[in-house]
């Protein structure tokens, strides 16, 4: 079963950002800033593509999508930093509605729009599991009648953790929180068009049933400087720098490494 994944990269749709602009022009200005383009870039590296690489099954498809007016040169480190990871396709657009742009893409993505497949989105500041794509895979595999009786069926592994990263390494918290962006799939059926950009990841089970698995962490969610949903005023998370034995399980289990952290944070002179 084709298993398609989507990012966005600093992409300036319109609509589909908590943190209002006026204009498209404004919105953009936003997204390319350096010092904000910079921690996109070091989050990227470090935490949303080494969990790509290593993925027990290798039998997917990411799509990065990018704005026509992303300066060459930031596109051009994009498409370097992406250049060892062949599942990873990178789509440019011009500005378009959020949803509408995005259930477009994946569904142009299909090989063959008669048969099932499998999607997921993956935003470029978190990481999931190594076996990400194996378990959605094996839980739609598990679960015959709901795939024979439905459309559509989410798989939400909701146990993970948030982190915060820099110079000094990571910092972490184990959480258990339905329905993210991270670790959460859909399996849609053949000739049908829906897409898991037709919803609102928090609101996905208000239109389908949902398969929720919580025997292990299998996402970790960054807390950053330009997170979209914590730019207005939220509850903080507190997390505490990582012991020797959460550092070796996030190698293990999200290919995230506190080495590499530090050195790519370090020579961005983030804190």
């Amino acid at each position: 079963m084709q298993v398609i994944g989507l990012c966005r990269f600093s992409y300036p749709a319109i609509g589909g950002f908590q943190v209002e602009h006026d204009s498209i022009e404004d919105r953009i200005a936003f997204l390319y800033a350096e010092a904000r383009l910079e921690e996109r870039f070091q989050l990227l590296e470090t935490i949303a593509l080494p969990c790509l690489r290593e993925q027990t099954d290798q039998d997917f498809e990411l799509i990065v999508v990018i704005g026509d007016s992303l300066p060459t040169r930031h596109a051009d480190r994009l498409r370097d930093l992406c250049a060892d990871i062949s599942q990873i396709t990178i789509h440019v657009e011009p500005p378009r509605k959020q949803r509408e742009v995005m259930k477009e893409i994946l569904n142009a993505a299909r090989r063959d729009p008669k048969a099932p497949c499998l999607q997921f989105r993956h935003d470029d500041d978190d990481a999931i599991s190594v076996d990400f794509v194996e378990r959605l895979r094996e839980t739609i595999t598990d679960c015959p009648g709901l795939v024979a009786k439905h459309r559509t069926l989410a798989v939400d592994f909701n146990r993970g953790y948030i982190a915060e990263l820099g110079a000094k390494g990571i910092a972490a918290t184990e959480i258990h929180r339905p329905y993210y962006v991270a670790a959460l799939g859909m399996y849609v059926k053949g000739n049908c068009p829906l897409t898991i950009m037709n919803y609102a990841h928090h609101k996905i089970l208000r239109f389908m049933p949902t398969v929720t698995i919580s025997d292990e962490p299998m996402f970790v969610r960054s807390h950053n400087g330009y997170n979209d949903s914590r730019q207005k005023k939220v509850k903080p998370i507190p997390v505490t720098p990582i012991d020797a034995a959460l550092e070796a399980e996030f190698e293990i289990r999200f290919a995230l490494r506190q080495s590499q952290v530090r050195a790519v944070f370090g020579n961005g002179n983030q804190p």
